[in-house]
């Protein structure tokens, strides 16, 4: 069996009953349309479809050409797949016809597939090239982006998107090793900061938080879970289910406080003579917050740092735009 069919084999989609019984398909809402914005291997898109009626509709995304070949293999016909980030369902869902959507899920960071295939550059702990793109055909490589970006832009990135206190050490050992020679795996980048970074958490690899800091700004990761959250929100139908599964703070903070200002509405002088059916309502409902159980954690270790966040669209003025 080939590296890509064990990890494929391997891969436990996080949250996965949790997820779709939070989207709420049951009675005339199995007819309706939803959006999986992270197609990954396909465990969330299976288990919807299970539960779509036949006049039900499901459109996932995935920026991934694996991904894609994955949903590809996937003959139903209420089901179809868009190359490309969930960033962009506003004008996807449009172009197809879906004006409103009862359901997103959006399931964030990378998969097991991606971090255990050498080839993709995702992992400190497997040798391969220093690419990190979820989509390797557009856009440019890790190696290509230290190879010729400034020291302060790189531990800028590494700070802010890494959340590593030694960002500064680690930009500078950078830009003096490529100086000798082009840092083209991950190798050599992990190599590079294990040396910068004198110490760490325990039973945390130094380079943790620097892959995923370049990771996350290679791949556009924050501005797009900012750009999608909110074609979101204007795709659903009122009482439509937004569902995010996070994976570390970074992602979870921008849902939090996105859910959060959508809960409360913005609120006017009370002095001022408005009638209380005129105020402002609330676009969002917060539903539930949720974590892996102990069992789930012990089966995937991986599931450990999820965080999956509910709301509901609310029937305000704002959802009928």
């Amino acid at each position: 069996m080939s590296e890509k069919a064990v990890s494929e084999s391997q891969h436990r989609t996080v949250l996965l009953e949790e997820a779709v019984d939070a989207l709420a398909i049951d009675g005339a809402r199995a007819n309706g349309v939803y959006v999986d914005g992270t197609f990954g291997r396909g465990g969330h898109s299976r288990r919807i479809l299970e539960r779509l009626g036949p006049q039900g509709r499901l459109i996932a995304f995935d920026k991934d050409p694996q991904a894609v070949a994955t949903a590809a293999a996937i003959g139903d016909a209420r089901f179809e797949i868009v190359h490309d980030s969930f960033a962009t369902m506003g004008e996807a869902l449009a172009s197809r016809s879906a004006t409103r959507v009862d359901g997103i899920l959006l399931d964030l960071g990378i998969s097991s597939p991606q971090v255990d295939e050498a080839a993709r550059g995702f992992s400190f702990r497997l040798d391969g090239p220093l690419d990190m793109r979820m989509d390797p055909t557009r856009g440019i490589s890790a190696a290509e982006w230290l190879a010729t970006e400034a020291e302060q832009t790189i531990e800028k990135v590494i700070r802010d998107y890494g959340e590593e206190r030694f960002a500064f050490q680690i930009a500078k050992a950078i830009v003096a090793r490529r100086a000798i020679q082009p840092i083209s795996s991950t190798r050599q980048l992990a190599e590079i900061v294990a040396h910068a970074v004198k110490t760490r958490e325990k039973g945390k690899d130094p380079a943790t938080r620097t892959f995923q800091a370049i990771r996350i700004y290679i791949n556009k990761e924050l501005e797009d879970i900012e750009v999608g959250l909110n074609a979101a929100l204007e795709k659903l139908t009122p009482h439509g289910r937004l569902v995010v599964i996070s994976f570390h703070s970074l992602e979870d903070r921008i849902v939090k406080r996105f859910m959060a200002a959508k809960a409360n509405a913005p609120q006017p002088d009370r002095r001022l003579p408005i009638r209380a059916v005129d105020l402002p309502q609330p676009e969002l409902k917060l539903i539930a917050k949720v974590k892996p159980s102990v069992a789930e954690v012990a089966a995937n270790p991986r599931s450990r740092s999820a965080i999956m966040r509910v709301a509901e669209r609310t029937a305000a003025t704002g959802a009928m735009k």
